[in-house]
C-alpha cells in the first residue's frame, strides 16, 4: 500500500528526466508527447496526465480531481501549453477521482467525446450517484466483519457519499475501450492493454513502435498501487486479478519502454519493476499466511503487511489498509491456505489452513 520501492530495486529503474513540469506548464518527453503535472489535495499530492498530438489538436490522457488549482491549470495550459489547439477527445485509463475528476468538464468545453473501459465508466457513475446518500447497512457490516470499533464505523457513516464532490459529471455517452484494439492518434498507432486489481478494468496505453507506455496506476515506479477489497464486492479476488495483470503486461510489453506513470517520474525498466511487484505480494502472502496461524481479524494483520504503523485515527489510512489486508486475506482462502469463521458478533477471524 504505496510502499516505497526499496534502494535495491530502485537502482535498477532509469529515469531520463531531471525536471518535472511546473504547475500549468509542460514537458515533452517524445515527439508529440507531453507531460503535464497536477497537484492533488491527498498525501500523494500530485498526478502524471499526458497530452498526446491528435491531427489538430491534443488528446488528453487522464484529467485531475475536480478542484479550482486543476481548472486554474488547465486554463493555463490552454493559452500557453497548447498553442491554442483544443482538445480532440479525453481517454481516462480509470475511474479514481485524480484521474477522471475533470473529464467531464474537459468534454463539455471542448465538445469531445469521453474514452474508456466499460467498467470503469459505469462504476464512476455509480459512486457518483451514491453521493449524499446515507451509508449502508452492508457497508457497516462489511467493516465491523473486519473489526473496525464503533468510532471507526461512526467516521465511515460521516465520510460515506463523497466520491461525487471530486468528480464532475460525466457526459451521458462513452466510446468504450476494449482489450486489444489499437486506435490511431495523430500519427502513433496505441495498444489498448487491460489490467485489473487497483480498478475494475484499467486502460493502458502502448506505443509499440515508439516504445511508450502510459500506464496510468497499473504500474508504478517508486510505490505500489493499493489493491483492495470492497464492501460492494467483498468476496472478490482483487489480488489474483493483480497478479494476473502483471503477467499479462510483462508478456504484451516489451521491457525497453518508456513509461509514463500517473505517479512518480517517467522511467525504464518495466518488467525489473513488474517483477518487484510480483515478488513483493507472494512474499506478503507468505508473511500473512505466518501471522494467522495465530486466529486473527483483518485489522489484526496490518502490521504483518505493511511497514508503516497505520494510526486507527486516520480514517482513510484505516480504510485502505482494510481493503489490501482483506485482498490477501481472500487470495489466502482462494488458493486454500486458510480458513475463516464468523463470531457472533458477526466479526471474521481467520487462521492458517496449516495450522
Amino acid at each position: 500500500m504505496n510502499a516505497a520501492a526499496p534502494p535495491s530495486t530502485a537502482r535498477t529503474l532509469e529515469y531520463p528526466f531531471s525536471s518535472k513540469p511546473a504547475l500549468g506548464e509542460t514537458i515533452e518527453v517524445a515527439p508529440g508527447v507531453l507531460w503535464i503535472r497536477m497537484t492533488l489535495p491527498y498525501t500523494l499530492n500530485h498526478i502524471n496526465l499526458w497530452a498526446l498530438e491528435d491531427g489538430d489538436g491534443w488528446a488528453i490522457v487522464d484529467t485531475g480531481v475536480r478542484d479550482k488549482e486543476t481548472t486554474d491549470a488547465w486554463r493555463k495550459i490552454f493559452a500557453n501549453g497548447f498553442g491554442g489547439r483544443p482538445v480532440t477527445r479525453v481517454f481516462v485509463t480509470h475511474m479514481h477521482p485524480d484521474h477522471v475528476g475533470m473529464a467531464g468538464w474537459l468534454t463539455r468545453r471542448f465538445s469531445c467525446r469521453l474514452w474508456m473501459t466499460r467498467a470503469e465508466y459505469l462504476t464512476c457513475r455509480v459512486l457518483v450517484a451514491d453521493t449524499g446518500r446515507e451509508a449502508p447497512a452492508e457497508g457497516v457490516s462489511f467493516y465491523r466483519r473486519a473489526g473496525w470499533t464503533d468510532d471507526q464505523l461512526e467516521t465511515y457513516r460521516t465520510r460515506f457519499g463523497s466520491f461525487g464532490k471530486s468528480v464532475y459529471a460525466l457526459p451521458d455517452n462513452f466510446r468504450r475501450l476494449h482489450d486489444g484494439e489499437v486506435l490511431t492518434i495523430g500519427e502513433r498507432q496505441w495498444e489498448i492493454v487491460i489490467g485489473n486489481g487497483h480498478s475494475p478494468e484499467h486502460a493502458c496505453l502502448v506505443c509499440h513502435s515508439s516504445g511508450l507506455l502510459i500506464s496510468g496506476d497499473q504500474v508504478l515506479p517508486r510505490i505500489s498501487s493499493n489493491v483492495s477489497v470492497f464492501p460492494t464486492e467483498p468476496d472478490a479476488d482483487p489480488l489474483g486479478d493483480w497478479l494476473a495483470s502483471i503477467d499479462r503486461l510483462r508478456k504484451r510489453i516489451s521491457a525497453d519502454v518508456l513509461v509514463l506513470p500517473a505517479h512518480n517520474e517517467p522511467f525504464k525498466g518495466l518488467h525489473e519493476r513488474l517483477n518487484h511487484l510480483e515478488r513483493t505480494h507472494i512474499e506478503s502472502l507468505d508473511q500473512l499466511e505466518q501471522a494467522i496461524s495465530q486466529r486473527s481479524r483483518a485489522v489484526d494483520v496490518f502490521p504483518a503487511l505493511f511497514a508503516r504503523t497505520i494510526n486507527g485515527d486516520d480514517a482513510q489510512l484505516v480504510s485502505m489498509a482494510t481493503g489490501e489486508s482483506l485482498a490477501h486475506l481472500n487470495r489466502l482462502l482462494r488458493a486454500g491456505r486458510a480458513h475463516v469463521e464468523d463470531d457472533e458478533q458477526g466479526v471474521a477471524w481467520y487462521s492458517s489452513a496449516s495450522a
